[in-house]
């Protein structure tokens, strides 16, 4: 199929444009063109140059004049001189006059265009006109080369009695005289070329595309057909075409997402799990255990988890709950049932850290219940044996894979080394996942290979998340999995006193944070970046690039652990204990950091977003968050929930140099709400999905990620897509639907 063809065999695609296309993930004909615009700029309406007023966007027609080069040494830039007349003999402009039918032109670092562009040639140009020392002049406008023809043009601003007969084109423009796209770049490669590329491209091709969606959807839905909207979305007649081709693209892709997400669930439903009856006796034991009181949406989500075990296929659910919210001990509260079925379990962290304080905790949970638990990282495997009561020793790798093999461990705490080949279960019944959301039938069935080929089961999905779900996510990304919901937090902690700081209010912080400290608390100081860039990258944006970029600051500006530890550790904190944690750190150094962290040997610990998933320590009261605008609300409510997780009067303080307004937005709102699910809707309509939780990195398209800001939207797809697959679950009927549906479920990495 045409669309499948490799970018290497379009014309004028060389080596280096095929690296480049690469970087941003477009390596077919069909990545090109559906590589949509993010935004327009309207250069449609022509003028004469008499009519060009200051600061405004203009597009105008004229002949060159002259055009010439000259450099100035003290900014080493090159400048590109050049005079345009929209009238064939044009007297000198004069300087700085907007009435007359001449202005000079300026560019800027691009010395080619003398070579490209000649005294004589007629050009559209279209930009913005602003006063210098020489007077009024077009700043760096898109050019574009034009012809004299002798077909008549309307409406033309040139219509002079010497230009009678000889009219310019209007037609076949693609940077300048039109609506221009303007597309996601990567450095090398430009808008202009992309449209240099696209529009021929487009021009043989948007009629041998075939048509996706199903003709009664896009009636239904008032949806225009592919080839128009592909030449709408790239080269619009109008503002408004343009914005009816991208609700057909987003309801596309949407609808994709849906038909993907909604066939997983009825393919899981035809898998087979085990059934596990609910042990009421054995739960109230396990409760009452408990040195704590259960919140009544713990007692709900553990209801929901323990029915959904009883049913004979897979279970699929996220359990979502701030950090602190208790999810854990609901997650253990399953696996008891389970292993006291006579069946294993297997519990995933992302991390070693976290995933050896999961096998603390749940080990202080079950101490009384005696059951065989194993510890299985990249370093250090353990065992706790209910015939040695409860201790724990070390084991070798090559026992614990028997034990596990053999059904002698119950319950299985490891990283992602559990999904290795070497580890096998004998009856694996129940996978839980903390911070990983995807986990699909397949990687189940990877961990099942001791059974039969004919008993093959798949074992229930219980993941966990401190990073709550907006809805149109739920509906979307996460449509195949159920949700439950932990929304309290343990009573009788305390509400996290959050601030704003400003820069003049830094050294009013380090005061308080010593005497808090010297109480026998301890800090969090959470920094962007590891450590500072390289000499030579140390340049800072200047006042005016610090405003266009809407007061974010540059990457070389932004505050780093490294830099930040030598300046606490030596000049602000000298007396007390400083530590730093980063990602890059071996797992042994970070173990050893958070350990003396735990055991209050470390008084401040300057980190990385690392400390962003599952690190508990009550006795921390205090977050200071370096570069705030880097963050998004979602995890900026996580950083705070590192704190607060004791009675004690815990304090966030958040720092930022930026004047953005979506950094004012964002901040405001974690001021005025602890609530997470508030919160991550908000940082949806702030920030948008692409930000949020690693949705970038799926794959799933810009355009798609702001349509899910958008919940009218994304429940119409999921309709039609139901109402699809009631009728054709195979999608037999739609066999160009399916493979998109193939291609999507390759490209987004759901599992």
């Amino acid at each position: 199929m045409i669309l499948s063809t490799p970018i290497e065999k379009i014309p004028n695609v060389g080596l280096a444009y095929r690296k480049r296309l690469k970087k941003i993930g477009i390596k077919t004909i069909r990545d090109l063109l559906f590589h949509l615009p993010h935004r327009y700029e309207d250069f449609s309406n022509i003028i004469r140059i008499s009519e060009i007023k200051l600061n405004e966007p203009c597009c105008i027609q004229g002949k060159i004049l002259e055009i010439n080069n000259s450099s100035t040494w003290k900014k080493r830039m090159t400048l590109t001189h050049a005079v345009v007349s929209d009238k064939t003999a044009a007297p000198e402009p004069k300087q700085g006059s907007v009435r007359g039918a001449a202005i000079k032109v300026v560019w800027f670092n691009q010395p080619y265009l003398v070579r490209v562009i000649k005294p004589g040639d007629w050009v559209c140009l279209a930009g913005r006109a602003v006063i210098g020392k020489e007077g009024l002049y077009l700043s760096n406008p898109t050019y574009e080369k034009i012809f004299r023809t002798t077909r008549p043009w309307r409406g033309s601003p040139l219509a002079t009695p010497e230009a009678a007969g000889h009219k310019l084109q209007t037609t076949n423009l693609v940077h300048t005289g039109r609506i221009v796209p303007v597309y996601p770049e990567t450095e090398g490669l430009s808008s202009r070329w992309l449209r240099f590329i696209i529009k021929p491209l487009l021009g043989s091709l948007k009629n041998t595309i075939p048509e996706t969606l199903p003709e009664r959807i896009r009636k239904k839905h008032n949806l225009l057909d592919l080839k128009i909207a592909l030449w709408q979305v790239h080269f619009p007649d109008s503002i408004a075409l343009a914005e009816k081709a991208k609700q057909r693209f987003s309801f596309e892709e949407l609808f994709l997402i849906e038909l993907l997400v909604i066939k997983e669930r009825i393919k899981l439903t035809q898998k087979k799990a085990y059934q596990i009856s609910l042990n009421l006796p054995l739960i109230k034991k396990f409760v009452a255990s408990l040195s704590f009181k259960l919140t009544n949406t713990q007692r709900k989500s553990a209801w929901q988890i323990l029915k959904d075990l009883e049913k004979p296929r897979p279970m699929n659910r996220l359990l979502e709950g701030d950090v602190g919210s208790g999810k854990t001990v609901v997650a253990t509260m399953a696996a008891l049932n389970v292993m006291k079925a006579g069946y294993q379990v297997g519990f995933m962290a992302p991390t070693e850290i976290l995933t050896k304080q999961h096998f603390q905790e749940v080990s202080r949970f079950l101490r009384n219940f005696n059951l065989n638990i194993g510890l299985l990282t990249g370093k250090e495997d353990k065992f706790i044996s209910k015939k040695l009561k409860n201790d724990t020793i070390e084991i070798s790798r090559q026992k614990i894979l028997e034990k596990t093999a053999k059904g002698e461990i119950d319950l299985l705490i490891g990283t992602h080394t559990l999904i290795q080949d070497k580890v096998k279960f004998k009856n694996l019944a129940l996978v839980v996942l903390d911070e990983q959301h995807r986990f699909g039938v397949e990687q189940r069935a990877k961990l099942c290979k001791n059974q039969k080929k004919q008993e093959k089961i798949i074992p229930h999905l219980l993941s966990m998340t401190a990073t709550p779900i907006p809805r149109t996510l739920a509906l979307t990304i996460y449509g195949d999995l159920d949700l439950s919901l932990i929304t309290e937090l343990p009573k009788g902690r305390k509400k996290i006193i959050t601030k704003v700081i400003k820069p003049k209010e830094r050294k009013k912080i380090y005061n308080f944070i010593e005497k808090e400290v010297k109480k026998g608390r301890q800090a969090f100081v959470v920094c962007p970046r590891i450590e500072p860039p390289a000499a030579s990258q140390e340049n800072k944006l200047d006042q005016t690039n610090y405003i266009k970029s809407g007061g974010r600051l540059s990457w070389a500006e932004v505050k780093a652990v490294k830099e930040e530890y030598e300046k606490l550790s030596k000049t602000i904190f000298p007396n007390l204990k400083v530590e730093q944690l980063y990602g890059k750190m071996t797992p042994k150094e970070k173990e050893k950091i958070m350990k003396d962290f735990k055991d209050k040997k470390t008084d401040i610990l300057i980190s990385t977003s690392v400390i962003e998933v599952g690190i508990d320590v009550p006795n921390a009261t205090i977050m200071m968050i370096e570069g705030t605008e880097r963050f998004g609300l979602a995890q900026l409510h996580q950083f705070r929930g590192r704190v607060g997780r004791s009675k004690l009067q815990s304090f966030c303080f958040l720092f930022t140099d930026s004047p953005a307004k979506k950094t004012q937005q964002r901040l405001k709102a974690l001021l005025d709400s602890e609530d997470g699910f508030k919160l991550a809707e908000k940082d949806l309509e702030i920030r948008g999905p692409g930000d949020f939780s690693g949705t970038r990195q799926w794959g799933i398209p810009d355009l798609v990620m702001s349509s899910l800001k958008d919940i009218s939207l994304v429940e119409k797809t999921r309709q039609a897509a139901k109402e699809i697959l009631e009728q054709d679950p195979a999608l037999k009927k739609y066999p160009l639907l399916q493979k998109r549906v193939e291609e999507l479920r390759e490209k987004v990495h759901l599992e």
